[in-house]
């Protein structure tokens, strides 16, 4: 869903677009996905088959896929066996990526991951194809822990 435009500046913007990815059941305690998810390096597991570069840097990584630029996420907040969210290191992209945690009992959970990001018009238009496919590869790979 694209938030409604906003002038900022002269420049129009999108107050928020955000994508969720489908709920998905694994077969591991919240705790145990809560430490996967606050291992950034754990991210190269869930990355699609067209990964160019991984490079792990302390509590971020850089990630290229094939036809797309450098992306550096970084670790921004944490909330015990509940939430990972990552944020975008550079200041040209505003964006978020979360993933929440629900234990069903002690042996399994519920992730699903949800990105947020500001965009103008013209950007949000161009990747919200790319993103909701990335998603959705991350999100079938997290079914397959």
């Amino acid at each position: 869903m694209i938030g409604d435009p906003i002038l900022v500046n002269g420049i129009l913007k999108i107050k928020t677009m955000n994508i969720s990815g489908d709920s998905v059941i694994v077969n591991k305690s919240a705790e145990e996905m809560y430490h996967f998810f606050s291992n950034v390096g754990n991210f190269e597991k869930l990355m699609p088959d067209d990964i160019q570069k991984f490079e792990v840097d302390g509590d971020s990584f850089l990630f290229a896929l094939k036809g797309m630029p450098e992306i550096r996420l970084v670790l921004k907040e944490k909330n015990e066996f509940s939430n990972v969210t990552l944020g975008a290191a550079s200041s040209k992209l505003d964006f978020q990526l979360g993933a929440d945690i629900e234990e069903i009992d002690e042996h399994s959970c519920e992730v699903q991951l949800d990105f947020d990001g500001k965009f103008n018009m013209m950007m949000a238009m161009m990747v919200k194809k790319p993103l909701t496919s990335f998603i959705e590869v991350l999100t079938d790979n997290i079914k397959r822990l």
